[in-house]
């Protein structure tokens, strides 16, 4: 078998690659002026800033931070087109699932009374927002399961109304309210932000998510102690609040505070007496 074979000098044969030549020349490679950047740990947030719309700058006790430009280098529309951008309002909603959770737990301890300043550069709208949409489908449906347990099944009907009542209380209260005491602090001359008070307000009001639920027990007293306690949590927590900022900036700090706080405890009275109390046959049936 061996004498089938023969060695191959250096002739080329059909079909086959030459060798490469060998040489001593190294192949250089350029260095690279690129830009390295380090990572950007946005936990969750949006990435970039925009300048907020008119007032915002003076967010109830600090200037709000951002910088002119948004997303991919675009400037954000200024002057009266600011209002009608949604770009211009991403800042409200700036913030991460672990900074709406710690300002929910600040407004359960009302008598720390520090909520201002930790909100003060960075005043959200989401928080606020998810607590009224919550409230409104959580007052409706648990104010209608709470008559069913508390009257005849035979006489029971859904009250629809309720979910159009509580969508007009909640958005109404949070939206109205603070509008209302931002001109009124404006004429006092105390610096003051729109949106920090639509945030104080809005997070004042989560206690009332808990409430709701507790409210579906069938014992009238107990909703009374329930909504009561939560008034008083939420009326304190959003008078202590007010009174941090502008008992030095205002010699009527005393009505302004008192004032807020009694409004609130009106809220908690009418949630009361239209969501857990039963009207039928022009009487009021409390069990």
């Amino acid at each position: 078998m061996s004498n089938g074979y023969h060695s191959l000098g250096n002739e080329i044969v059909s079909g086959s690659v030459p060798v490469a030549a060998s040489s001593d020349r190294v192949l250089q490679f350029q260095e690279s002026n690129l830009q390295t950047f380090p990572p950007n740990d946005t936990r969750g947030k949006l990435v970039g800033s925009f300048q907020p719309p008119g007032d915002a700058d003076d967010s109830f006790s600090k200037p709000g931070s951002g910088s002119q430009a948004g997303l991919g280098g675009s400037p954000a529309p200024s002057g009266w087109q600011s209002y009608f951008s949604v770009v211009s309002y991403r800042p409200y909603f700036n913030v991460d699932t672990s900074e709406v959770v710690e300002r929910i737990r600040d407004s359960l301890f009302p008598f720390k009374g520090d909520f201002v300043e930790k909100t003060s550069h960075n005043p959200d709208m989401y928080g606020p927002f998810w607590i009224c949409s919550t409230l409104v489908f959580v007052t409706a449906a648990l104010g209608n399961f709470a008559a069913y347990l508390s009257t005849n099944a035979d006489s029971w009907h859904y009250d629809v109304n309720k979910v159009s009542w509580a969508a007009f209380m909640f958005y109404g209260y949070v939206g109205v309210i603070p509008l209302g005491l931002y001109f009124l602090l404006k004429y006092l001359g105390v610096v003051s932000g729109l949106v920090q008070l639509w945030c104080l307000y809005g997070y004042s009001l989560f206690v009332f998510i808990p409430a709701s639920f507790l409210c579906v027990v069938p014992w009238d007293i107990m909703r009374w102690v329930v909504v009561g306690v939560a008034g008083v949590m939420s009326a304190g927590f959003l008078a202590i609040n007010i009174r941090t900022h502008i008992k030095t900036a205002s010699e009527r700090w005393f009505l302004i505070v008192t004032s807020s706080a009694a409004i609130q405890l009106g809220l908690a009275l009418v949630l009361k007496l239209y969501f857990f109390t039963y009207f039928y046959h022009d009487s009021i049936v409390h069990v």
